[in-house]
C-alpha cells in the first residue's frame, strides 16, 4: 500500500529520469514492509490521511533522536489531490506528534529537483528553514536541501 503510493506519486520523476530515480523504488517496497512488518516501531510512526471514503496519502516520522530532534520522513500525496493543503496537514500533523512528545527540532530533507518545488514551498510555508545543501547520493548533479524548525511544546513554533 505505502509503496504503490510512493510509485504513483513520484510515477511521472521515475519515468522522466529512471537512472536517478528508479533505483528509489526498491527502497520504497523495504519501507512499505518494514511498515506492516513492524507496526509497534516503524508502523506507528505512519498515519494514512484521508478525505471523505478515498486514502489521499500518508505522513512518516522517526522520533528516535527525541528530545533533540525528529525526522520527517514521506509526506506522500497522491497527484489528484495535490494542491489542496493536504501535505501541509500531514506536516502539521508530523509536528503536532513531536511536540507531545517533546521534541525540540524537527528536520526534513528534499531533492533539489524541480519537481520537488511544492515540497520545497510547503516546508517553508509550515515555518521550515533551509540549514544546508548537499549533493545526494554523491551526484552533483542532484542535490539535497536540508530544513529545519525549531518547535516549542505549547503548540508553536519558536523563533530565534
Amino acid at each position: 500500500m505505502i509503496a504503490s503510493m510512493l510509485k504513483q506519486s513520484y510515477a511521472d520523476l521515475v519515468e522522466s529520469d529512471p537512472e536517478h530515480w528508479g533505483p528509489e523504488v526498491p527502497k520504497w517496497e523495504q519501507f512499505d514492509h518494514e511498515v506492516f512488518e513492524h507496526p509497534d516501531t516503524v508502523g506507528s510512526c505512519v498515519f494514512l490521511t484521508w478525505y471523505d471514503d478515498q486514502i489521499v496519502g500518508f505522513g512518516s516520522y522517526d522520533p528516535r533522536q527525541s528530545p533533540e530532534f525528529g525526522v520527517v520522513g514521506h509526506n506522500c500525496v497522491l497527484p489528484v489531490f495535490r494542491g489542496k493543503g493536504f501535505g501541509k496537514q500531514q506536516i502539521q500533523e508530523i509536528l503536532r506528534r513531536f511536540r507531545t512528545k517533546a521534541i525540540q527540532r524537527a528536520k526534513v530533507t528534499t531533492n533539489a529537483h524541480p519537481f520537488f518545488e511544492p515540497a520545497q514551498r510547503m516546508y517553508t510555508a509550515c515555518g521550515f528553514r533551509e540549514t544546508g545543501r548537499h549533493p545526494w547520493g554523491g551526484d552533483s548533479s542532484q542535490n539535497v536541501i536540508e530544513y529545519e524548525i525549531k518547535l516549542d511544546n505549547n503548540g508553536g513554533v519558536r523563533t530565534r
